[in-house]
């Protein structure tokens, strides 16, 4: 019989890393896809206030914000509450012609289902709050919202 001479030891092979630039552009293709960008940056103070029962909206497509408080830059703006629509401060003249820019972008089957909400400081008074509802009222932006923060029950 013939004998076999084993030469060195065989030890684990070295692990292949060929498919790890595949893992990673894989990985980076997902964040890259589910990963949802701010669409604006709030320049007011917000501190919504607290509710028992609150409900979640379905659609946020579908929804149109508007940011009502004091301004982060009180030293530039002021201290009243202001109106923010989007990335600007606003008055309250200005909220019909941004309800009608919020519907455009939307789909004709979608623009009854427009709901706009009002995300409002909760130490703002009531009377800028008032002249929105107004003013979303003659723009036919029946739909609101008010957004606030779930907190236990007090009582």
């Amino acid at each position: 019989m013939a004998n076999f001479v084993r030469k060195g030891k065989g030890g684990l092979p070295a692990v292949s890393t060929a498919s790890l630039p595949d893992i990673i552009f894989m990985l980076l293709f997902f964040f890259m896809v589910t990963t949802v960008m701010r669409e604006t940056s709030i320049n007011v103070k917000i501190h919504v206030p607290g509710a028992t029962e609150i409900k979640k909206l379905e659609k946020k497509s579908l929804v149109s914000f508007i940011y009502i408080g004091q301004p982060k830059n009180s030293s530039k703006y002021g201290t009243e509450p202001r109106i923010q629509l989007n990335d600007s401060y606003a008055k309250v003249t200005d909220i019909r012609d941004y309800i009608t820019s919020e519907r455009e972008k939307m789909d004709e089957k979608e623009r009854p289902f427009m709901t706009t909400s009002l995300k409002v400081d909760e130490d703002t008074r009531m009377g800028i709050v008032t002249d929105v509802k107004q003013a979303l009222r003659k723009s036919s932006a029946l739909k609101i919202n008010y957004s606030t923060r779930k907190v236990d029950d007090v009582y």
